[in-house]
C-alpha cells in the first residue's frame, strides 16, 4: 500500500476536523497517510503501479523495491512495468504528472470512459505526449489482461457503482467503466485479490469476485453516509459522492460480515474525517471485533 487515505491524505492540508486536528497536535493515536495508491508485484522483479496519486514521488521514494537498481545499464530506469487506473478521479491521477520523465511511453491501462475524461476534461495524457508519451491499453470491462514485465498477475476490471470525476461529462449520469474495481489473480495459485477503492453499492458481480476472493480491498472513505453534513464539511451524502459509508443498514460492513471465512478485509481510501483514523475510537474497536483491518501505508499484502 502506497498510500491508504481519500484525496487530501491525511492530515489534509487545511482540515481541523478532530482526526487531523489532533495528529499534528500529538493528541491522536494515529498515522499519517498519503493519498491512495498501491503497487503490485509477481515473482519477478517488475512492479504495476496501481493509481498515480499526487503523493507519488514520496511513495515511490519510500520503497527501494521501486527506485531504480543500481545495477541498471540506462541513465534512467524504473522497474514500474506499467500504470493500471481504477478510474480518472484527481487523487488517483494527478502523479502521472510527476512521471513524465520517463524514458519511453507509459503503458497506461483504464477503461474507454476513464481515458475520454484524461484527454478532454482534465486532459493530462495529452500533456504527457509532450514528455514521454502515453501508451494507452484499453480495459475491456470483464475482460482479462496481463501488464508486461508482470507476466504472473492476471487483471480484470469490472465496472462498479460510483460518481466520475467531477470535469467528467458523465459525472451526473455515470456509465459503466467510470469507476473500476480491479481483480488481481495469481496465475500461479488461482489465489485473488479484489481492490475497489470507490463504490457505492455491491452488484452481484463484484459480490461474486468478492467471495472467491482471499483478500478484499475496498472503499473505506466515510463511516456515515451523513459524515461530511454533521461535520459542516459538504452538503452532500456519502452516496451522493459516490461511497458507500461502512455503518447503517446496507453499509459495507453488513457485506463484509456475509463474506466466507478466512477472506482477509481490508478498508483503504480512507477520508480525514473518519472516525476509523484514530486508534482509540469506538468505530476502529468495531472493525477489530468483526476482523476488519484498516490500511496504511507501507503495508504488504501476499497472496
Amino acid at each position: 500500500m502506497l498510500g491508504s487515505a481519500a484525496g487530501g491524505g491525511f492530515p489534509q492540508w487545511n482540515c481541523n476536523c478532530r482526526q487531523c486536528a489532533g495528529l499534528r497536535g500529538g493528541t491522536l493515536r494515529a498515522q499519517a497517510r498519503t493519498q491512495s495508491s498501491i503497487a503490485v508485484a509477481g515473482a519477478g522483479p517488475g512492479w504495476v503501479l496501481v493509481n498515480a496519486s499526487p503523493d507519488v514521488r514520496a511513495q515511490l521514494a519510500a520503497y527501494p523495491e521501486l527506485q531504480p537498481s543500481p545495477r541498471a545499464a540506462a541513465l534512467r530506469a524504473t522497474p514500474l512495468a506499467g500504470i493500471v487506473l481504477a478510474d480518472g478521479q484527481v487523487d488517483h491521477t494527478t502523479g502521472l504528472y510527476m512521471l513524465r520523465e520517463a524514458g519511453r511511453p507509459w503503458p497506461i491501462w483504464c477503461s474507454e470512459s476513464a481515458h475520454a475524461d484524461l484527454t478532454r476534461g482534465n486532459p493530462i495524457l495529452k500533456l504527457l505526449e509532450h514528455y514521454c508519451g502515453v501508451d494507452w491499453r484499453r480495459i475491456e470491462l470483464g475482460g482479462e489482461f496481463v501488464v508486461e514485465g508482470v507476466p504472473d498477475v492476471r487483471w480484470r476490471g469490472l465496472a462498479v457503482a460510483s460518481k466520475p470525476a467531477p470535469y467528467s461529462p458523465n459525472r451526473e449520469h455515470p456509465v459503466p467503466g467510470d469507476n473500476l474495481a480491479l481483480v488481481l489473480e495469481d496465475a500461479a495459485t488461482g489465489r485473488s485479490l479484489v481492490y475497489a477503492p470507490g463504490l457505492s453499492e455491491i452488484d452481484a458481480r463484484l459480490w461474486q469476485a468478492m467471495q472467491a476472493a482471499s483478500v478484499v480491498l475496498v472503499d473505506g472513505t466515510f463511516w456515515s453516509d451523513d459524515e461530511m453534513q454533521r461535520l459542516g464539511a459538504s452538503s452532500k451524502r456519502a452516496r451522493d459522492m459516490g461511497h458507500l459509508a461502512q455503518s447503517g443498514p446496507g453499509g459495507m460492513l453488513e457485506w463484509l460480515e456475509r463474506l466466507p471465512a478466512g477472506v482477509r478485509k481490508i478498508l483503504i481510501h480512507i477520508n480525514n474525517t473518519n472516525p476509523i483514523l484514530d486508534e482509540d475510537s469506538a468505530q476502529r474497536a468495531e472493525l477489530a471485533r468483526r476482523g476488519v483491518e484498516v490500511a496504511f501505508d507501507g503495508m504488504e499484502v501476499r497472496l
